[in-house]
């Protein structure tokens, strides 16, 4: 006889980006790695999937979106409805980092990054928002 022993979880990430080649290798990458991807071109659409769809661990949005709202919105949004969400932002316009005013917490990853460290980048953010040591001051 042999015992079957439960497969690990991984996390579920929200992926909003609306450069449709940037979002597809993004996706594509996250679930290489063993992520499950929940992929939406803008902010509107994220804020469905937080409150009607599954569960999500963590955020990974694009500051620059189309519509009335752009990725920093849409987070402090997702913080609301999930308070301790983890949230890592992205963009290629190095004047939004000046810019972004971002929640509490969050990590900004500019653009253009390397597909297969996200994954690391995304366990981290999460697990230090588990621990609750993600936003506390050093």
């Amino acid at each position: 006889m042999f015992e079957i022993l439960p497969i690990e979880k991984r996390a579920s990430v929200l992926l909003v980006e609306d450069e449709v080649l940037i979002c597809d290798m993004a996706a594509e990458a996250l679930v290489e790695q063993g992520f499950a991807v929940q992929a939406v071109s803008n902010a509107g659409d994220a804020l469905r999937r937080l409150i009607t769809g599954p569960p999500i661990d963590v955020l990974f949005t694009d500051v620059n979106l189309p519509g009335g709202m752009d990725g920093a919105a849409l987070a402090r949004r997702a913080r609301e409805l999930q308070p301790d969400l983890p949230i890592v932002y992205t963009s290629g316009r190095r004047s939004m980092i000046e810019q972004l005013e971002p929640v509490e917490g969050s990590m900004f990853l500019p653009k253009p990054y390397d597909l297969f460290r996200i994954g690391p980048l995304l366990d981290y953010i999460i697990a230090a928002r588990r621990i609750g040591i993600a936003g506390k001051p050093a």
